[in-house]
């Protein structure tokens, strides 16, 4: 091999798309691969001035304004993917659902899930039919990155967007939802059934639009016992993962609250388990299987302290990864509202920098 192809050799496999996605197929990395779970967000000048002329649902069907925001922390963070900035409510809108984003508190859904023919009701949209707009933006933002860092596509879970639909709004205790469950699984079945058809052709439409790998949101599903969760959503979710699973693209699993499903969830097929903190990274580690990835788990409530508490956190997070490949560094969940640019951007360096193989 000539000087000058080993060189671009070296300087490929230290890209941030390579150091991802070796982490993503549980293959030594350079170093450890960073992102942060909404991580395009008001940390960024350019994004608030944006939400003075646009409410975000605008900006996410507008693909040149959510590619711009998607690429906010790539340019000012050196995070190694850009996520795709889209709520996990649009392609439920798709489905013939009346909805919108109230500030502080979320979507809203205007005629809530309660019966046989509201669900009937809903549209199961060809793949090439969901949310298009979603699909423009991934090719922007594939196009703009140049293969330097990973494009990370997103989706609901199928249990948490039962959730929304059937509570109507962001709930506590989802007693509508899980009344449901246990009492109308006729009910809860037919609409799990139409909700994974159209989330598993939302994914594999944004692989094969660009993304190179995918996260699925699954915030509500903490609230289950692992018989139920194995008896009311594990089916749905494992469809969703066999599908994007038949495209090549690794799968990232998000839950919170989770510590008592972690056994179950990981034969819904996620090549990567996220995790929050509320378990240490190594326990739950060693509970999925170290065959398995594993991303997170910083206290997000930890960018509203000082780079000391911080930086002593983050090597803790690393000294239980302890170097093993498939760890993805994260925050436990979304980034909080207020947290500084600077401190995030320290953060990314400094995980690098600990963990430079």
């Amino acid at each position: 091999m000539s000087a000058e192809k080993k060189n671009l050799s070296t300087v490929s496999e230290h890209t941030g798309l390579a150091r991802f996605m070796a982490a993503c197929e549980h293959r030594q990395p350079d170093a450890t691969p960073v992102w942060f779970m909404r991580q395009a967000g008001s940390t960024f000048g350019a994004y608030r001035k944006m939400l003075e002329k646009y409410d975000v649902l605008t900006i996410a069907k507008t693909p040149e304004l959510s590619s711009q925001v998607a690429l906010f922390p790539i340019q000012e963070l050196g995070v190694d993917a850009a996520v795709l900035f889209a709520d996990i409510m649009l392609p439920i809108e798709e489905m013939g659902v009346e909805l919108h984003l109230e500030p502080e508190v979320g979507p809203i859904i205007h005629h809530p899930i309660r019966d046989i023919q509201a669900v009937e009701a809903l549209r199961t949209p060809a793949r090439d039919e969901v949310t298009p707009f979603v699909m423009n933006g991934i090719r922007l933002i594939r196009r703009e990155l140049e293969g330097k860092q990973a494009v990370i596509g997103i989706a609901g879970a199928p249990f948490t967007l039962a959730c929304y639909l059937i509570e109507g709004r962001p709930s506590r205790d989802y007693r509508h939802a899980k009344a449901m469950m246990y009492s109308r699984p006729d009910l809860w079945h037919a609409l799990m059934e139409k909700i994974s058809t159209v989330i598993a052709n939302y994914l594999v439409a944004q692989v094969q639009a660009g993304a190179n790998v995918v996260q699925v949101f699954d915030s509500w599903v903490g609230s289950l016992s692992p018989s139920a969760y194995r008896t009311f959503v594990l089916p749905y979710t494992q469809r969703v993962f066999q599908a994007v699973k038949a495209t090549g693209a690794p799968a990232i699993h998000f839950g919170t609250g989770t510590a008592s499903l972690l056994n179950v969830m990981t034969e819904a097929g996620g090549d990567v388990m996220s995790i929050d903190w509320r378990m240490d990274l190594d326990t739950a580690w060693e509970r999925i299987g170290y065959e398995r990835g594993i991303q997170g788990n910083l206290d997000p409530a930890l960018m509203l302290t000082s780079w000391p508490v911080i930086e002593e956190n983050m090597r803790d997070v690393l000294r239980r990864a302890a170097n093993r490949p498939g760890h993805i560094f994260n925050f436990g969940h979304a980034m909080p509202i207020g947290s500084q640019a600077d401190l995030l951007r320290r953060l990314v360096e400094a995980v690098h920098e600990q963990t430079q193989r």
